[in-house]
């Protein structure tokens, strides 16, 4: 199965290793993007599997990028996955109402990272 993963985070270091973490680990394609709005473009370009998206970010943070995937028919479909250092027990209850397909809490094990996502991928696949 080819597994394809945006990963949009504002950090160059979590880009380039959560990158390299899953194609080593899961022989992911991935693509990147440092902002939501450069986000919304490579998601509906390379249209993903799965998109890992950071909360805290400037300019557009992960909440509205999300509500921009979310209202736009050609990347609705997508699952998105929170990748957060934001895990307090509102924080989560908030992210529960988002129709999100998983969240991730920073910092998260970069040796099961590639199983969490093709679990979530598999789970979406046996929905529809």
């Amino acid at each position: 199965m080819s597994k394809r993963v945006l990963i949009i985070d504002d950090e160059q270091g979590i880009r380039e290793t959560t990158q390299v973490c899953l194609e080593i680990t899961g022989d992911w394609e991935v693509f990147t993007a440092s902002s939501g709005k450069e986000g919304l473009v490579v998601a509906a370009s390379s249209q993903p599997d799965v998109i890992l998206l950071d909360v805290m970010m400037p300019d557009m943070d992960g909440l509205t990028t999300l509500k921009k995937i979310q209202s736009n028919p050609e990347i609705q479909h997508i699952p998105v996955v929170f990748l957060t250092a934001k895990a307090q027990p509102a924080e989560q209850r908030q992210f529960s109402q988002l129709n999100l397909a998983a969240l991730i809490t920073k910092p998260y094990d970069p040796f099961t990272l590639s199983d969490q996502l093709t679990e979530i991928i598999l789970r979406r696949v046996h929905k529809t």
